[in-house]
């Protein structure tokens, strides 16, 4: 029987697609991906990836058994999750990801206060903005603005957050609306409700600040650099921003703040107490004129 630690570390290979970003996501060093790959073609004496230079490609052969591991690690994953869902004890790591800015502003504080109250209990905050996919334990809880997609989840809205023009009070007071300079995302966050609510503010004219984090574009707000369109909570305890107003008809956006866990994982003391946590941490919030998204 093939090591399962070997066909591991090839399944992650296959799936991500080279030895530095598997090493990545198994927290090891390329090297050892690349000798758990040897060793398992060794054991099953079939050639499992192609290295033309640096180049890795799967063999058909390679692509079989991937497909095959995929299936194993499913299997794997689901044993891990429902031994998890039964645990009654407030101790182990539990696994949250969620937007940075959300995680640093509304979530980091509560969880650590639950955490200095359960010592037994470990937690990992993971500040990102890409989803982290529940079903391979990458995180066990995921916080986002905008309902997660349907799966075998559970999901449950937690609040709200508006979205306003901020700027510092003295950029504001000294330039009128006409010359304000605008701060937002880059482009891989175009999409966002946030980014084309701004685009519309824009009416044509080009940003004069592209970020990719909120956490950027807040830091050139305070330092007089523009106005941005963030949210309210980053806006709480800021002495040195104030509220941009737009004039314009259409109101702003609000975005439903989400949570999402395997439902397989709903009911370990783990998981109820940090779900419990967030929902005391984020409440309903935002203006009755502005849109859900």
């Amino acid at each position: 029987m093939a090591d399962w630690e070997n066909l591991r570390h090839f399944l992650a290979l296959a799936q991500d697609g080279s030895l530095s970003a598997a090493a990545r996501r198994l927290g090891v060093e390329h090297a050892t991906v690349a000798r758990r790959v040897a060793a398992l073609e060794a054991e099953l004496s079939v050639k499992l990836v192609d290295r033309r230079g640096r180049r890795l490609a799967l063999t058909a052969d390679g692509e079989r058994i991937a497909g095959l591991a995929g299936g194993m690690e499913r299997e794997a994953q689901a044993v891990e999750r429902a031994a998890a869902g039964a645990r009654s004890a407030l101790a182990g790591l539990v696994t949250l990801s969620a937007p940075p800015a959300l995680a640093a502003r509304r979530l980091a504080g509560p969880l650590a206060d639950l955490q200095a109250r359960h010592p037994a209990l470990r937690l990992k905050i993971l500040g990102e903005s890409r989803r982290a996919l529940l079903d391979r334990r990458e995180a066990d809880l995921a916080v986002r603005l905008g309902r997660p997609e349907a799966g075998e989840l559970t999901i449950v809205k937690l609040g709200e957050t508006a979205f306003r023009l901020y700027g510092a009070p003295a950029y504001l007071a000294a330039t009128p609306p006409a010359d304000w300079r605008l701060i937002g995302y880059d482009e891989t966050m175009e999409d966002s409700p946030q980014q084309q609510a701004l685009l519309r503010l824009a009416a044509g004219r080009p940003l004069a600040l592209r970020a990719s984090t909120a956490e950027i574009q807040l830091a050139a707000v305070r330092a007089g650099g523009g106005v941005a369109l963030l949210a309210d909570f980053m806006a709480e305890g800021e002495a040195g921003l104030a509220p941009a107003p737009t004039g314009a008809a259409e109101p702003l956006p609000v975005r439903g703040i989400w949570l999402a866990l395997h439902s397989d994982l709903r009911n370990a003391a783990p998981i109820r107490a940090v779900v419990d946590c967030l929902r005391s941490a984020l409440k309903p919030a935002g203006p009755e004129d502005a849109r859900t998204v």
